[in-house]
């Protein structure tokens, strides 16, 4: 008879079709399959072909990218591109602290800081404690008894130390660390003619093969099983070769990653020595508290299976060079700033008007919401590296979009123990969603259908909801300067009303104007532009404004972009820091984009949930009489709280 076609991996249809295919021999025909112990042969035949059926099918998944699962398969395939995935980062502190050596004897022209061990966390933090260590050994001057030990950037983590002889005659000889969690980038390589020389050449790490020749000194690396690391050096021809003998000793720091972050407090745990007569000595006393200049950040987990699957195949595809958005998008996290959070990038042509021959970046790092001036630096030089020649990159500060939300949400009394229960847990999950990686990214989209889905789905007391949504900037002005303003919403906006008054502001002060201003919009008759004016109210819930000044600016609705002509403003609120004029603004579509270079927030704590008595549910008005019926295009007060005294 023929060969069965296997295509199931299920057991019982394994063990069903091997008793089909016995039960077709005729020495077989009138034989009782379930009551004998032939049975328990095709139970072990069927047992058999199921786990090498299993073992056949996760084999074939794990030679391809896209499929496999393991860590060390992932890793191995993205290796064949020329990925290596992101390590550990150690979390980095910027600490302060003097020394005191009047006692000190006999007295020291200046004090060395010993590599390794300089401070801990002062207690526990987050139920752990963690070791702060310097690469390198520091030393300063001592000046009038004092030794100022000033902006030490130190690293979470363990400095440790491997030490490898290279030998000629073993020619599958390894250069493996052999502890998990190693920052790749605080690995330190020197190497010495043989084990007793006391020079030694420091290599570099090098991550592809331009820019060097058979001279340089230069080391490669590569992740192996365990979430290791090896390190391999060069041919002869892409980098130095090494000589028999030669003497290697790596130093590398294991840390904890993100685990560090937000540190503020660290005790001294440091080695101080200075040499006197050609004599060793260690100072005990005289330290004094650290002082926490910068606190602890930057520290991040090893990259995840998701990420190498995700960035490999584009690295490769971009082939080391910046070309298209895309290139751009995927070479600055992996190569250039891995703290990059998310990252949005698009080309001077798309701009109003035109900027041609520039692309723009705008990233939002994990740490912080701005890039210091030096980081946009660095990435900037970085990129001559990749970018195509003729290409200005330009660094934009990040800018947020904000989402504000009003929502009436009814439920029903008799499947909740109070309001305020519910109200607590519509809000824990719209935050959730808030913070979720569908929102915190560039080009994310707020799903207005399935934000009503979390609130609805929150809990079975919940019968419905009436939500509107709002859109926010917060414009940073140049105090007691005549300046123009122009900022963009990335969205339409809607028209409530043509009698204006669709747009609203926190109060502020201008130049001329004793009383507190706001801004707002009257549409021109084709809906598609407007102007924007100043006037005042007696306060913030008042229903009677009084204009006081016209035409200080334009409104595009359709580019979503309202624009103010040369102005003096003197306060606004505070926030940051910063003198600003929150703009709030109705989108025409509840689903709203954060477009090129503006980062979508929904501003959850500047949102409303108000709870409201389904009484037709709840049984105590069956003939809806007395319904409370919530507005779905209401337009409140005429302006925003706050930027005033009340």
């Amino acid at each position: 008879m023929p060969l069965v076609n296997f295509s199931n991996l299920d057991f019982d249809q394994v063990k069903t079709t091997l008793t089909d295919y016995i039960q077709s021999n005729s020495n077989f025909t009138d034989y009782d399959f379930q009551g004998s112990n032939l049975s328990t042969i095709i139970d072990l035949l069927a047992y058999n072909t199921y786990i090498t059926s299993y073992n056949a099918n996760m084999v074939a998944n794990e030679v391809f990218l896209d499929s496999a699962t393991l860590r060390e398969n992932v890793v191995s395939l993205a290796r064949n591109i020329g990925y290596v995935p992101k390590s550990k980062t150690a979390s980095r502190a910027t600490i302060s602290f003097t020394v005191d050596t009047t006692n000190v004897s006999p007295v020291p022209a200046s004090l060395t800081l010993k590599a390794g061990p300089v401070a801990g966390t002062s207690g526990s933090f987050g139920n752990s404690s963690f070791i702060f260590s310097i690469l390198e050994d520091i030393t300063v001057p001592v000046y009038n008894g004092t030794a100022v030990f000033n902006d030490i950037i130190v690293y979470e983590g363990t400095l440790l130390t491997s030490n490898f002889t290279f030998n000629t005659r073993n020619v599958n000889q390894k250069f493996i660390l052999p502890n998990a969690g190693v920052d790749t980038n605080l690995i330190s390589v020197k190497v010495k003619n043989n084990e007793s020389s006391t020079a030694s050449t420091v290599y570099k790490l090098q991550d592809s093969l331009f820019d060097i020749n058979s001279s340089s000194n230069v080391y490669f690396i590569q992740e192996v099983e365990d979430e290791r690391y090896q390190i391999f050096f060069g041919d002869g021809v892409f980098g130095k070769a090494l000589e028999d003998n030669n003497f290697i000793t790596v130093n590398y720091i294991v840390t904890n990653g993100d685990s560090a972050n937000g540190i503020s407090s660290f005790t001294f745990n440091g080695r101080i020595t200075y040499i006197r007569n050609a004599q060793n000595y260690t100072v005990t006393s005289g330290v004094s508290l650290i002082t926490t200049e910068t606190i602890s950040s930057g520290g991040e987990v090893i990259e995840s299976v998701d990420s190498v699957k995700k960035f490999a195949p584009r690295i490769y595809a971009s082939q080391n060079r910046c070309l298209t958005a895309n290139d751009y998008e995927t070479l600055i996290p992996s190569r250039i700033y891995p703290e990059t959070e998310s990252i949005s990038v698009f080309g001077g042509e798309e701009l109003i008007p035109p900027q041609y021959g520039k692309v723009f970046i705008s990233i939002k790092p994990k740490s912080g919401d701005f890039l210091p001036n030096l980081t946009k630096e660095n990435i900037k030089l970085k990129l001559k590296k990749y970018a195509v020649a003729g290409i200005i990159p330009e660094i934009l500060d990040l800018k947020y979009l904000f989402l504000e939300v009003d929502s009436k949400i009814y439920y029903n009394t008799n499947f909740a123990p109070s309001a305020e229960y519910v109200s607590t847990v519509i809000q824990n999950n719209t935050n959730k969603y808030a913070e979720s990686s569908e929102m915190n990214k560039y080009g994310a989209r707020f799903k207005y259908s399935k934000f009503l889905k979390v609130i609805d789905d929150s809990s079975d007391a919940v019968t419905s909801n009436i939500t509107t949504v709002n859109m926010r900037r917060d414009l940073r002005v140049a105090v007691n300067t005549w300046a123009e303003y122009s900022i963009g919403f990335g969205n339409e906006f809607h028209i409530k009303s043509m009698d204006g008054y669709n747009i609203k502001t926190s109060a502020f002060k201008v130049n001329g104007i004793v009383d507190d201003v706001y801004l707002s919009d009257i549409p021109n008759t084709n809906r598609l532009t407007g102007s924007i004016f100043l006037f005042t109210v007696p306060n913030i819930n008042s229903t009677t404004p009084t204009i006081v000044r016209r035409n200080v600016g334009t409104i595009n609705y359709k580019g979503g972009v309202i624009s103010l002509n040369p102005i003096n403003i003197q306060s606004g609120m505070i926030r940051d820091g910063q003198t600003i004029i929150e703009i709030g603004v109705p989108p025409a579509s509840n689903d709203v984009v954060g477009l090129q270079d503006l980062y979508l927030q929904l501003d959850i704590s500047s949102s409303t949930f108000e709870m409201v008595v389904d009484e037709i549910a709840s049984g105590l008005d069956p003939s809806a009489s007395n319904y409370i019926v919530s507005p779905s295009y209401p337009n409140g007060t005429l302006v925003r709280s706050g930027g005033r005294t009340q």
